[in-house]
């Protein structure tokens, strides 16, 4: 009991001296109230052990400090064991860093082979993805363009590309009007993917790049074609607007109408907006010059068409043409003289509906003596037409009539020998033959 009482009289420390228990006089009595266990005191602070956990502590230290002192004399006369084992790991270490050292001159190798690849590729598509997206540009322009009928179509699908193996490799959408490409992954992802192949199987890896260079020349001649497709049709248009412009032009010719002045005249609906001149950049195209072309001709079409618009060389009545009377001197069916016929009389039932031929202004609508029942419109520009021997007007005075518009019903009105349609053009009130503008208009409709 004495080792008890040295350790309490050095360890324990009262933390209030208020508190203190008085010590006792004889060292038996500290080691009677010590007894049930061990007291250690740091800081202020008290922590006890029961007897036996404190030896359960004291043979833990004791135990490991005998296994330590064991080990290391083992080790210390055994130095050949640890000498073999860090042989045997430097060995297994030299090993394989030379492994990965061969691995790793391979893979550069490869990798450097994949670069150039992947350069030459990247160009290409590049330049395909370029082409493609000036394609589609033109496209869009060419679909501004209502003269164009029908569409682009994309390559036949003989001439189409089949979906490569490669994610990398662009295909051709089946319902763009051009090739559509889907967008390639990076390159550190291609290469990753590619570099087992290249170091494992380089005939395969030869034979995937033959495959990513047809593939990239079927998609060059994919764009070929439409290419061509899209000049041939602007070339197309191009030859029929121009086409059409000297037959509209010559409408005028043929009837000796003087097309500035009758375009001059022409009444416009309202418009207006700054004036902002078309300019064509110098560094344009064989597309944009063509396109330009073609814009300027729709212009001049456009107003051509409204100035023809005004001129009567349209049928009066529908189905096939049959004259009964012609225009110019004839006998007269009533008086059996000599006599002038203003117009042409068309074969027609009653009742068959009678067309306006041009746009114009009704100024006359009721009965005209010889003509009976009889509409006048006027077309402007000098230009009028008559439509008699009605048998009902379905216009009025001052009506504003199109082209194909119901004015009234084939009759046997007014001096009439049954039912037809007489009609008449006249310029700046004198009659004119109406086939003379019949004819310009067939000449017009053939193109």
């Amino acid at each position: 009991m004495s080792y008890r009482s040295s350790l309490q009289s050095e360890y324990r420390q009262p933390s209030n001296p208020g508190r203190q228990i008085a010590r006792q006089p004889t060292n038996r009595s500290a080691e009677k109230r010590d007894e049930s266990g061990y007291t250690l005191v740091h800081a202020g602070r008290q922590v006890r052990f029961g007897p036996v956990a404190f030896w359960i502590v004291v043979g833990t230290v004791t135990t490991l400090g005998m296994w330590s002192a064991a080990t290391a004399t083992y080790f210390a006369f055994r130095d050949d064991v640890l000498t073999r084992l860090i042989a045997r790991q430097a060995e297994m270490q030299y090993a394989y860093e030379d492994r990965i050292a061969e691995l790793r001159a391979k893979v550069d190798r490869a990798t450097s082979r994949q670069l150039l690849d992947q350069e030459q590729f990247d160009q290409k598509l590049e330049q395909i993805m370029r082409r493609q997206t000036a394609l589609e540009s033109r496209a869009t322009a060419m679909g501004a363009i209502p003269d164009i009928t029908g569409s682009i179509r994309a390559p036949s699908r003989g001439a189409a590309v089949s979906e490569p193996a490669n994610p990398g490799i662009p295909k051709p959408s089946p319902i763009s009007d051009t090739a559509v490409f889907v967008a390639p992954p990076d390159r550190e992802a291609r290469l990753e993917s590619r570099t087992p192949i290249i170091v494992n199987a380089p005939a395969t890896k030869a034979a995937k790049i033959q495959g990513v260079d047809n593939v990239i020349v079927r998609l060059q001649n994919s764009l070929d074609q439409v290419e061509r497709r899209q000049f041939a049709s602007l070339t197309s248009l191009e030859d029929s607007l121009e086409s059409r412009q000297r037959r509209m032009r010559g409408v005028f010719t043929d009837l000796g109408l003087d097309a500035g002045q009758l375009e001059a005249a022409t009444p416009r609906a309202g418009m207006g907006g700054p004036y902002v001149p078309v300019k064509l950049a110098n560094d344009a195209g064989a597309f944009e010059r063509q396109l330009y072309r073609i814009n300027i001709s729709r212009a001049q079409v456009e107003r051509l068409n409204r100035t023809l618009a005004l001129v009567p060389y349209r049928k009066p009545v529908v189905g096939e043409v049959e004259f009964t009377s012609g225009f110019g001197i004839r006998t007269d069916p009533f008086l059996g003289r000599p006599a002038m016929h203003t117009g042409l009389d068309f074969r027609a039932a009653t009742g068959d509906p009678v067309r306006v031929t041009a746009n114009g202004k009704v100024v006359s609508a009721a009965w005209a003596g010889g003509y009976g029942r009889m509409v006048e419109i006027d077309h402007g520009n000098g230009l009028s037409t008559r439509y008699g021997h009605l048998s009902e007007i379905d216009v009025k005075v001052g009506d504003v009539v199109k082209i194909g518009q119901v004015i009234g019903l084939v009759g046997s009105t007014g001096r009439s020998t049954g039912p037809h349609l007489h009609y008449e053009t006249r310029i700046d009130g004198e009659a004119v033959d109406p086939q003379k503008f019949l004819r310009a208009g067939v000449r017009l409709s053939a193109g």
